[in-house]
Formats: C-alpha cells, sequence, structure tokens
C-alpha cells in the first residue's frame, strides 16, 4: 500500500497542474460569458485539494494517520465541485477521480496502519 500512496500522490500532484489550467479556462469563459457560474473557481479549489492531499499521501505513505487528512483534502473539495461544474463538464470526472483517491487513501492508510 506504501507504492498505492505515492503513486496516487505523484498522479494527485500532476493532475493538480491539468485540473488548474481547466479551471483558470472555464472561470475565464464564464466571466467573458457573464453566466454567473462559479465552476472555473470550483475546479481551482479542486485543484488545490489534489495538490495538498498528493503531497501529504506522499509525506505520510509509512504509516500515520495523515492519509486520513489526505482524504479530506480529496473528497471535500470533490463534493464542493459536484453541484457547481455546470458548463465545465470536465469538473465532474476530476470530482469522481478525487472521491476515489480519497476513499484508496482511507483504505490504505488503514492497511498501512493495521500492519
Amino acid at each position: 500500500m506504501k507504492t498505492g500512496k505515492l503513486v496516487i500522490g505523484i498522479l494527485s500532484i500532476v493532475l493538480f497542474l491539468l485540473v488548474a489550467l481547466q479551471s483558470c479556462a472555464a472561470g475565464l469563459g464564464n466571466t467573458l460569458a457573464d453566466n454567473g457560474e462559479v465552476s472555473g473557481s470550483a475546479g481551482f479549489l479542486l485543484a488545490l485539494g489534489l495538490l495538498v492531499a498528493g503531497i501529504i499521501n506522499i509525506c505520510t505513505r509509512k504509516g500515520g494517520k495523515g492519509g486520513y487528512v489526505a482524504a479530506g483534502f480529496y473528497i471535500l473539495p470533490a463534493l464542493l465541485a459536484l453541484p457547481n461544474a455546470g458548463s465545465y463538464a470536465d469538473l465532474y470526472i476530476w470530482a469522481v477521480i478525487g472521491i476515489a483517491f480519497g476513499v484508496f487513501s482511507v483504505i490504505a492508510t488503514s492497511r498501512t496502519n493495521r500492519l
């Protein structure tokens, strides 16, 4: 599970770059269209959650309770992003990935601490 947490952490940091760039573009599109959506901001919060959780997962991969904190940083921004996706349809995908990473982080942390 240590390797899995490392891989998920690295993937999270890489996804941060992709989600942040897409969110900035979606936010700019929302501003130019003046449609009142906040999907760009919600996506950027999700991207920041992915970055923080990825760093925590990498740092605490050998044990401890940090995986539960990382799961919070995966799941909470994802739950905030789901209802605010609007016209930024990719945000649904990133939010589901964030929730999946959070569930994996909880499972991996509980198994690592048990051994």
